[in-house]
């Protein structure tokens, strides 16, 4: 029997990237699995259902919660991976740019938190997992507004285990090193001084490993933060 049979998986940002590694690795390991992303279209295929939710709007994912929550019950499983990514130097930013870091990599993982951990501290159970980055806990340049996001998510991470704590539900932030996925396609790696080249990047299906580890441990361990990079990279 799969680690998962039976167990309902949200993932957010699923579309693509690290979001679309995990949700098939946690539907290979036999969990239902719902992806969340405003790109989606509603359906369903075997043990994975599509959701389309801009994770930006309160709103909408206020009532697509409802919706999971009224037909599954509380998720065993959530991943609250969506974000969106910003290589620019400080002068150069706009505030626009700036505005949408902070709606996809701290207001979104607010909304979902908001929306389903109440569910999952009634249910006194399940695993809630934020995928951050090396860039939650290390400066490096160009990285003004990205990094100020996912400092803040972090932050949030820090204040839901204090805030959880003792009530069965388990939060862990998981931040990946550099991760080959489009969000580098404009970028010329391999010519830029400072950078990872891409073919020695993490994986998506890396960082998807590590969520499944997280989310398979025994109800009684608890992984507040797991970080991961490539093997030679500083």
């Amino acid at each position: 029997m799969t680690q998962l049979a039976g167990r309902v998986a949200v993932i957010t940002g699923a579309s693509r990237g690290i979001g679309a590694a995990a949700a098939e690795t946690l539907a290979g390991e036999g969990a239902r699995v719902i992806r969340l992303a405003r790109t989606l279209r509603d359906v369903t295929r075997d043990n994975v259902e599509d959701v389309r939710c801009d994770l930006t709007d309160p709103q909408q994912v206020s009532r697509v919660a409802a919706r999971i929550i009224a037909q599954y019950g509380a998720p065993d499983i959530v991943v609250s991976n969506a974000g969106a990514f910003l290589l620019r130097a400080l002068e150069a930013t706009e505030t626009a740019e700036v505005d949408l870091q902070l709606a996809v990599n701290v207001k979104a993982p607010f909304y979902i938190a908001k929306a389903f951990l109440p569910s999952m501290r009634a249910a006194g159970k399940g695993s809630f997992i934020s995928i951050g980055s090396v860039a939650d806990h290390m400066g490096f340049p160009e990285n003004a507004a990205y990094a100020a996001s996912k400092y803040g998510l972090r932050g949030l991470h820090e204040t839901l285990v204090a805030e959880y704590s003792g009530t069965g539900v388990r939060l862990t932030l998981i931040s990946p090193g550099p991760t080959d996925t489009n969000m580098w396609d404009s970028v010329d790696l391999d010519n830029r001084e400072g950078f990872t080249p891409r073919a020695m990047m993490l994986r998506p299906a890396d960082v998807a490993e590590a969520i499944t580890f997280v989310a398979t441990r025994p109800s009684h361990v608890v992984i507040e933060m797991l970080r991961l990079g490539p093997a030679g990279v500083a």
